[in-house]
């Protein structure tokens, strides 16, 4: 049955960006992780709790992103060593101090919202209003978590604090 309306070669471009956001997703996943295991220091309390809140929300979007490659028909990447090839976010150490932690998620931030521009695209060239709707919804979420991450890394001024970043 074609429930999708949508011809499944069609699909093929969205599918192949959504399996990168895919791969993108558990290398963000695992770098919160280690962010949450390994922050040291005075912001330890509210650090540690905010990579907590993050991967958890990255968990369900791995989820949401595989689930949605399903409904479009099609298979979802799931080998950590597939991902570590298609992902371009890098692995981090757990010897980073706390605002190069922030800087370092922010970066992934960047290559997330980049990836889900690709697959936006994509998905608006065949009409797949699921996929765009899903996506759209992402891109504003991780856009106000960047915001947020990107305050709490200024000074009272409003300047960039750089005192720890390399």
């Amino acid at each position: 049955m074609n429930y999708l309306n949508i011809k499944e070669e069609k699909l093929l471009p969205v599918v192949i960006e959504l399996n990168t956001l895919l791969a993108e997703y558990h290398l963000y996943y695992q770098k919160l992780r280690n962010f949450h295991w390994n922050v040291l220091g005075q912001n330890f309390f509210d650090l540690h709790a905010q990579f907590e809140t993050m991967y958890t929300d990255a968990r369900v979007k791995i989820d949401e992103i595989a689930e949605r490659i399903l409904t479009l028909r099609y298979h979802p990447m799931s080998n950590l060593s597939a991902y570590l090839k298609t992902a371009t976010i890098e692995e981090s150490t757990g010897k980073m101090e706390d605002r190069e932690m922030i800087a370092d998620t922010l970066k992934a931030h960047s290559i997330l919202l980049k990836q889900m521009g690709k697959v936006i695209e994509k998905a608006n060239a065949i009409n797949d209003e699921g996929t765009i709707d899903l996506i759209g919804a992402y891109v504003r979420e991780l856009e106000k978590t960047s915001w947020m991450l990107n305050a709490w890394n200024k000074d009272k001024k409003g300047e960039l604090n750089t005192a720890s970043i390399i």
